[in-house]
């Protein structure tokens, strides 16, 4: 029987809902400017009520009418971002899940060299090798596309390692009973282990999708086109648009609150499908 200690519980809830607090507060004040006017948001202090400008604002900053003069039209660029999200992590997932799959299941020599060549380009982040993965870009022309957006960023060691690791817990008896039905090694990944490995693949779909959304440096370098923009470049462009007297601060809200919307989406929608592939071990 567990001992009821209702001075632990009570503090135990007070430091999570003082974290939560901390969190969310800057959050919060994020939407209410988002809802009032450029007069509004020039009180001191700024009013912690909803305002009446919301749609208006957003409208503003999807489509760069009304008063905005200061934020570049972001529905595009909300674009660019999910097409590069989306592509990054479903190059992630799966060139890992190619990669484990060879690496566990075909036998050749050095393979366990290779997936260690693989497994320490953890310390080599694209902010480490960037100079040399710029040059290699440029020279294939994919400056200012979507190929230099997501390309250099689809390898994962990581994800190669969860995957290898998964794989390495799948009882031989499957492999060998898709071998004695004959099946190919594409079937029995197709037909054995994707089947399992659908709450893994949920799991690095979100991380995946986060890191991918969230991409800052890497655009800010292969970009100077504001059409191949992602959303982190312009809300930073926003911001930096003209003088501090001329920065509408409701239209960089609304642009925040935009660029939180899709990532947050996507971990409520997929919150159960994640926890239950980082923590489940009954495959």
């Amino acid at each position: 029987m567990v001992e009821r200690r209702p001075l632990l519980t009570f503090f135990s809830h007070l430091v999570l809902i003082v974290g939560v607090a901390v969190i969310v507060f800057p959050i919060y004040v994020t939407f209410i400017a988002s809802t009032q006017s450029s007069e509004q948001m020039r009180q001191v202090p700024m009013s912690l009520v909803p305002g009446t400008e919301f749609f208006r604002n957003m409208h503003s900053v999807l489509y760069g009418s009304g008063d905005n003069t200061g934020v570049s039209p972001m529905g595009h660029m909300l674009w660019v971002t999910f097409v590069m999200a989306i592509g990054v992590t479903v190059g992630k997932i799966t060139i890992s899940l190619l990669s484990a799959f060879a690496i566990v299941y075909f036998r050749f020599p050095g393979r366990n060299f290779f997936f260690w060549m693989i497994f320490i380009t953890l310390m080599l982040p694209v902010e480490v090798r960037i100079s040399p993965t710029y040059k290699v870009v440029s020279d294939l022309g994919l400056l200012n596309s979507y190929g230099g957006l997501i390309l250099p960023l689809i390898a994962s060691a990581t994800a190669t390692f969860l995957f290898r690791q998964f794989f390495l817990t799948v009882p031989d008896e499957l492999a060998e009973a898709a071998r004695i039905d004959g099946a190919g090694p594409l079937r029995f990944l197709r037909d054995v282990l994707l089947p399992l490995s659908v709450t893994n693949i949920a799991a690095l779909f979100v991380i995946q999708f986060i890191y991918g959304w969230n991409q800052y440096l890497w655009p800010l370098l292969v970009t100077t086109n504001e059409d191949m923009y992602p959303i982190v470049l312009g809300l930073k462009r926003s911001i930096g648009a003209g003088g501090d007297a001329a920065i509408e601060w409701q239209l960089v809200m609304a642009t925040a609150v935009l660029a939180m919307v899709p990532p947050a989406l996507v971990v409520m929608l997929m919150q159960r499908w994640f926890v239950k592939g980082l923590v489940d071990t009954e495959k």
